[in-house]
């Protein structure tokens, strides 16, 4: 099947053309690559222009066109007619070399799939195999015979009673639920209802329906988990543990603490009603509770950790964004 590479970037050229060796190192490569550039300078153009890669076409976007979401839209609009999967990329990524052959294998696998996404590699490092009969501790996460120490927050969402009742890669009825990046690197394929949007792919026939939404604006923060909610309500999602990739999250373009905290809170509001539209007065006390605990986890990290400033901010954003609900909820 032909498929189309969408990078989305922003001010990353040295990551970027990185991303694009191991791109041109693959055992099957993409019928057409497309760089849609936000950034305010050339750098990223002058990079391109002296590393020439295979199908790639560059477009430096017009300011009302930059932004993850609207970037994405963009690139989506000029897609080859003959395209069957459109593979979207973060631009600090680099694939392993069968990482295209695995993810297009799967869509051969499972018919149905209207969108499949890889897997992330370093964020699996910490998995242990122990067999279906393990009985976790509190302080253990454990999904398909696979287990690894539990971060602090989820630690404390347990002790109250706020963890998430859903497989990963699925959003609870009150949301803040577990990534895909907590499914183990068991080499099998799992239905999902969340992508991580960028290292995903989807049918083109889909673009026909859905577009990423423009309410999340600039760094675009869990744009990926709204898309993929709304297109999981009509058909099959999947992740393949065998589509290996790194991500290696560059700092730069990257928005400040307050603001990401602030991001944190307001579009994972959005995000929730996404899922549920109407809820119940359970799922809303639970959702505002888990979101005020971890803003409070996030202030004790101020003094715990060694990035104190950086925590601080963050739960300043945090706390701004909740009260920010009480008169002025996404729209």
């Amino acid at each position: 099947m032909n498929f189309t590479l969408i990078v989305c970037t922003y001010m990353r050229p040295i990551a970027l053309l990185t991303l694009l060796k191991s791109v041109s190192q693959q055992s099957l490569f993409p019928n057409e690559i497309l760089i849609i550039d936000g950034s305010t300078n050339n750098e990223t153009e002058s990079v391109l222009k002296i590393n020439h890669f295979q199908n790639l076409n560059y477009y430096k976007v017009p300011p009302e066109h930059r932004g993850l979401t609207k970037q994405r839209n963009y690139g989506i609009s000029r897609v080859q007619k003959d395209t069957d999967v459109i593979c979207f990329l973060d631009d600090d990524i680099v694939l392993t070399d069968t990482y295209f052959e695995n993810l297009l294998e799967t869509y051969v696998t499972f018919p149905d799939a209207l969108g499949v996404g890889g897997f992330i590699v370093d964020e699996a490092n910490f998995f242990e195999y122990v067999g279906e009969n393990y009985k976790p501790t509190l302080k253990e996460f454990y999904f398909d015979g696979w287990k690894q120490k539990d971060g602090s927050r989820f630690v404390m969402r347990k002790i109250f009673g706020l963890d998430s009742d859903c497989p990963p890669g699925f959003s609870s009825l009150y949301s803040h639920g577990r990534s895909v990046g907590f499914l183990p690197p068991s080499g099998k394929v799992y239905e999902v209802e969340q992508l991580m949007g960028g290292v995903s792919s989807f049918k083109k026939a889909v673009f026909e329906t859905f577009q990423f939404s423009t309410y999340f604006e600039g760094y675009g923060l869990y744009e990926d988990a709204d898309f993929t909610i709304r297109v999981a309500k009509t058909g099959k999602l999947y992740l393949n543990t065998n589509a290996k990739l790194y991500h290696y999250h560059d700092a730069s373009g990257r928005p400040n603490k307050f603001q990401y905290g602030k991001m944190v809170v307001r579009n994972g509001c959005y995000v929730w009603r996404t899922k549920n539209p109407n809820p119940m007065l359970n799922a809303k006390i639970k959702w505002h509770a888990i979101t005020l605990l971890l803003t409070l986890i996030r202030y004790s990290n101020a003094f715990s950790s060694d990035k104190k400033k950086e925590a601080f901010s963050e739960a300043l954003g945090r706390t701004a964004g909740w009260f920010s609900l009480l008169y002025n909820k996404p729209k």
